[in-house]
């Protein structure tokens, strides 16, 4: 039986619905009765993501194959498939349970409810959503459940929010004590023997700084803004490389400020695609991953302004060392549409357990292209300039010379 929290959730008709909660709430369990009451009451396609395969496997399999024992029609346990019969009916469900690593294999399937457990820990989450997991449910105009405990200040903050926003969505909070299964003593418990933070976030779901967080002078009260002001701006863009995650940062600067006003962050797109779409965007000078030898190859064919970007020992720290600068001075200032690059900044962090310069090596693509352009360009416009006219200048005579 439902608890009277759970209730609440499973009575709301909004079609998006987002639950921030407290561990041992009982969202998965929520989650799963939603499923059955789902694939039950007439045919549909229902895929549940954990943040990995095995984890689906462990959460949610045995679970759902015991609330549905005797409706199934078929299994398969390797693919975490199963068809269902609906009640009084001929007809079957479909079943899905899926990782979120493997999002970009859902791509042009259909969907009539769809279940996102732990949004908080999924990666690249708004291009998953945005451009593969949304589109299956527009034929049906399907429904989704997004259930987390919240990790810092990332994208399932803005999650959150978006019920401000679009009357689709619809918001909840709730915390351990409001499980009346689990025991007050062992709540109280835990909250003297974690810090302050870590059970206001883990029992209270309330958003707490990430810990061990890179940029921790990143605000947004004082770093984001809506409208760009008016001024005499070059714009020049940073570029990390990716399959399976690239990002272009255009930056627009008058020599003193520096404001990222736009952003391209895309999964599936080769470096030949990433280098068209950037020579139709016209930046005075970009500055790529110069690992990639290739894209930065694809970047000049298309006839671009490419500058080399330093990368060696230090260079990580000393990138970071700049945005940090920039960010404190007040100099540094994202469009609060650029969604995923606040994200990252609110989620890139060092471990805490393995203690080094460099940060765990995720949540960074588009800060590392920021990073990229912000530590090597000298932003003054005459420089920009000056640049510009010895890259003409150069494909002038390039082209001089060919024709002869």
């Amino acid at each position: 039986m439902l608890t009277p929290s759970q209730s609440q959730i499973a009575k709301d008709r909004h079609r998006f619905r987002v639950l921030r909660c407290g561990r041992r709430f009982g969202k998965t369990y929520l989650a799963c009765k939603e499923i059955r009451g789902k694939v039950l009451y007439k045919p549909r396609n229902v895929t549940y993501f954990a943040t990995t395969y095995q984890q689906a496997r462990d959460i949610a399999w045995e679970f759902l194959r015991k609330e549905l024992e005797g409706l199934i029609v078929s299994a398969n346990e390797s693919r975490l498939e199963m068809k269902v019969r609906v009640l009084n009916s001929n007809e079957t469900s479909l079943l899905q349970l899926r990782g979120w690593e493997a999002v970009e294999a859902e791509r042009g399937k259909r969907n009539d409810f769809i279940v996102l457990d732990e949004v908080a820990s999924m990666r690249n989450f708004w291009a998953g959503w945005h451009e593969v997991l949304r589109p299956t449910l527009t034929d049906t105009k399907g429904e989704a459940l997004f259930i987390s405990t919240p990790s810092g200040y990332n994208h399932f903050y803005d999650l959150c929010n978006l019920e401000l926003t679009d009357s689709d969505y619809k918001s909840f909070n709730f915390t351990t004590y409001d499980n009346p299964h689990i025991p007050v003593e062992e709540i109280e418990k835990a909250k003297k023997e974690l810090s302050n933070e870590q059970f206001l976030q883990e029992y209270m779901a309330s958003f707490q700084k990430t810990a061990g967080l890179v940029y921790k002078e990143f605000s947004r009260e004082r770093h984001l803004y809506s409208e760009l002001p008016e001024g005499n701006y070059q714009t020049i863009a940073g570029i990390d490389f990716g399959y399976h995650q690239a990002a272009v940062i255009p930056i627009k600067t008058d020599g003193n400020y520096y404001f990222v006003d736009d952003e391209w962050y895309k999964t599936e797109r080769t470096e030949t695609q990433l280098a068209e779409f950037v020579a139709t965007s016209g930046y005075s000078v970009v500055y790529p991953d110069p690992e990639s030898a290739n894209g930065c190859e694809e970047l000049r064919r298309q006839g671009l302004n490419v500058r080399e970007v330093a990368k060696g020992k230090d260079s990580v720290k000393h990138g970071i060392d700049k945005v940090r600068e920039l960010l404190i001075n007040g100099r540094l200032k994202i469009n609060k549409k650029c969604v995923n690059l606040i994200s990252e900044f609110e989620m890139y962090s060092y471990d805490d357990d393995n203690p080094t310069d460099k940060p765990i090596k995720e949540h960074d693509h588009a800060l590392d292209a920021l990073r990229y352009a912000l530590m090597t360009a000298d932003f003054k416009p005459q420089m920009v300039e000056a640049q510009r006219r010895r890259f003409d200048e150069m494909t002038y005579m390039i082209k001089k010379s060919s024709s002869r």
